[in-house]
């Protein structure tokens, strides 16, 4: 298994990011989270990673944190919910609301999110409320920095959010109408994923 990866970064264009290792390039899928911290493109970074080996892929999933990584390896082990369903969770929501929608039973919240639905919310409530409860205070820290900034030249940072959002597991026209209801003005990509994901937490 590989546990943690530090190489420099080469790509990050959500959800997926190229790592250089000794000049092997690793290949990760990541979630939101993550991207909002990582460092410019050219830059060293350290990644804490969860490998899944299926019969035809070998998937590597990064995360920023441990904090981070524990949660998603918590979703994944919850019926129902799966690698692709664990990202999109850390994407649209921060491990802080997370863990007080479970806390308080709030599944409304929850469905907010694209692919949960009302049943795998009560899942992650009944399965989760007792072990976030210990958990929320590292995972709350991990997740509170800010954007970093999209680096490297983006001719469109609008449709990459598009983009993101529906690899993420967003439909296409929400996806759209998400990232139409931000000011993009003078924004980066993953600015313009955070509001747009913000946005759908709120409504």
């Amino acid at each position: 298994m590989i546990g943690r990866i530090k190489g420099q970064l080469l790509g990050k264009q959500p959800p997926e990011l190229l790592v250089d290792v000794h000049g092997v390039g690793y290949e990760m899928e990541a979630p939101m989270s993550t991207f909002y911290q990582l460092p410019a493109i050219g830059e060293e970074v350290v990644l804490h990673t969860h490998m899944v080996v299926r019969e035809d892929a070998q998937l590597l999933y990064a995360f920023y944190s441990t904090g981070e990584r524990k949660l998603f390896r918590d979703l994944i082990r919850i019926s129902g919910v799966g690698p692709k369903l664990g990202l999109t969770i850390l994407s649209g929501i921060s491990a802080q609301d997370f863990a007080r929608a479970v806390q308080d039973g709030d599944a409304v919240a929850l469905t907010g999110l694209p692919g949960v639905g009302k049943k795998t919310a009560e899942r992650l409530i009944v399965e989760l409320r007792d072990k976030l409860s210990n958990e929320i205070a590292p995972l709350s820290e991990d997740s509170a920095a800010a954007a970093s900034g999209y680096s490297g030249h983006q001719p469109s940072p609008v449709s990459d959010a598009v983009s993101a959002l529906t690899a993420l597991g967003y439909k296409a026209q929400e996806a759209s109408r998400m990232v139409r209801a931000v000011d993009a003005a003078g924004l980066e990509t993953e600015a313009i994923i955070r509001a747009a994901l913000q946005g759908t937490v709120k409504a």
